[in-house]
C-alpha cells in the first residue's frame, strides 16, 4: 500500500515499538558472538523478560508480550538444564507468567531450512501472535553457502517476509567469524561470519564477546576470572539512539548478571592527579 505523502508530512507519528533494545519490533535482527560465549543463554532471558520475567540484564523494562525460542542447537536436556537455573531467579508468579508466554520449541535433528516452503509455513504460523521469534543459531536454519550474498539475501528475505506478514520480531543467532575474533572486532558490525548480507540486510545487530586479556587488565579482573565476564552490546541500530554496552557475570548455571566493575588504569590515573 503505497504512502500517504501529505498524511505523513502533517499528522504526528504513532511512538517507535522496540521490542528490543532499539530494535523495532516487526524487524529481523541478529545476535552475533563466539561460540560457547553464552548467546543462547543471553537469548532465554532476553526472551524470557520479554515473555514477562524479571530484568535479571539490567537493561531496562521491554514490552511484554508472547515470545517463541526455536533452538536447533542443543539439546533439550541442556535447555532444561538453563531453565533450571534461570528458574532460581524468578519468584513462583513469575514462573508460571513465564510459563504461559514463552514456548520453547527444540528443533535439533530436525534440519529446519527456512527456503523449503513447509519450513517456511511453519516458521510463518509459528510466529503469529508473537511478539519475538529467536532463531538458535542461524547455520541451522538453512542449507546455503554462507558466503553467497544471493542465497544469504534469500535467507534474510524469508525472515523479512514472515516479519512484515506477522508482525512479529525475529532474532537470529550467529557466529562471528573467526578472525574478527582473533582480533577482537566482536563489537563491529561486520564481525558475523559469511556474507555482507547478513549485516546489511538487517537493521538492528547486538553482540557478546569474552573480556579479553587486555580488558582484565584495564579493569582489575584476574586472569583467572575472565572467563566469567562477558560484555554486551548493539554494534548497528537503524531506527534510535545508541546502546550503552554493559558487562555481565556468569553466576551459576551459566545465568548473566550486571557485573559492577571499576576501570583501573582510569581509577590509577584519577588518583595521580588527586595527589
Amino acid at each position: 500500500m503505497a504512502l500517504d505523502l501529505m498524511a505523513a508530512f502533517t499528522e504526528k507519528p504513532s511512538p517507535i515499538d522496540y521490542v528490543l533494545p532499539n530494535m523495532v519490533a516487526g524487524t529481523v535482527g541478529a545476535l552475533v558472538s563466539p561460540g560457547g560465549a553464552g548467546k543462547s543463554m543471553l537469548a532465554l532471558q532476553l526472551a524470557t523478560q520479554i515473555a514477562g520475567g524479571p530484568d535479571l540484564l539490567g537493561i531496562g523494562d521491554l514490552p511484554t508480550g508472547p515470545v517463541i525460542y526455536l533452538p536447533a542447537e542443543d539439546p533439550p536436556v541442556a535447555i532444561h538444564h538453563r531453565l533450571h537455573a534461570l528458574g532460581t531467579y524468578l519468584k513462583a508468579e513469575q514462573q508460571q507468567i513465564v510459563a504461559d508466554a514463552l514456548l520453547i520449541d527444540p528443533l535439533i535433528g530436525k534440519c529446519p531450512n527456512i527456503i523449503n516452503k513447509d519450513w517456511f509455513d511453519y516458521l510463518k504460523r509459528a510466529a503469529q501472535g508473537r511478539r519475538l521469534m529467536v532463531l538458535d543459531t542461524l547455520r541451522r536454519f538453512h542449507l546455503e553457502e554462507e558466503n553467497a550474498s544471493g542465497p544469504m539475501a534469500q535467507v534474510i528475505g524469508c525472515m523479512e517476509a514472515i516479519a512484515a506478514d506477522t508482525g512479529c520480531s525475529i532474532v537470529f543467532l550467529h557466529h562471528a567469524s573467526k578472525g574478527t575474533v582473533m582480533m577482537g572486532g566482536v563489537d563491529q558490525q561486520q564481525a558475523s561470519r559469511g556474507s555482507s548480507v547478513l549485516v546489511d540486510n538487517i537493521r538492528w545487530q547486538s553482540y557478546l564477546s569474552g573480556m579479553t586479556q587486555s580488558e582484565a587488565r584495564d579493569w582489575g579482573v584476574d586472569d583467572s576470572q575472565r572467563g566469567y565476564f562477558v560484555r554486551y552490546g548493539v554494534s548497528k541500530v537503524n531506527y534510535g539512539a545508541p546502546f550503552q554496552e554493559r558487562w555481565f557475570r556468569r553466576q551459576e548455571g551459566g545465568v548473566l548478571k550486571p557485573a559492577v566493575l571499576e576501570p583501573l588504569r582510569k581509577a590509577k590515573g584519577k588518583l595521580r592527579e588527586e595527589v
